[in-house]
């Protein structure tokens, strides 16, 4: 099993700016991806931003730019750092955790831009 607890969400002004992170534990195996999707209200949940522990990474065209997706291997921890953020990227943010035996989700942190 393996637990994801994130931190950092909460209200934000638009073009202000916001570092989510998210700790993994349990039975962690090295060859594993890690991100963050989001889900607003009335909508699909779409993926953010991914980090392979290869140290490739993927963002929504949506993002490029402004989030940056980085890793502590130490920590086993994940952070989004997002920037010039917009009304529109106001949604619960959700870490995952994709590795061998299944995909796990974190509880989710509110990310609210507005003014």
């Amino acid at each position: 099993q393996v637990q994801l607890v994130e931190s950092g969400g909460g209200l934000v002004q638009p073009g202000g700016s916001l570092r989510l992170s998210c700790a993994a534990s349990g039975t962690l195996f090295s060859i594993n991806t890690m991100g963050w999707s989001r889900q607003a209200p009335g909508k699909q949940r779409e993926l953010v931003a991914s980090s392979e522990n290869t140290g490739h990474t993927k963002y929504a065209d949506s993002v490029k730019g402004r989030f940056t997706i980085s890793r502590d291997a130490s920590k086993d921890t994940v952070y989004l750092q997002m920037n010039s953020l917009k009304p529109e990227d106001t949604a619960v943010y959700y870490c995952f955790r994709q590795q061998d035996l299944g995909d796990y989700w974190g509880q989710g942190t509110q990310v609210t831009v507005s003014s």
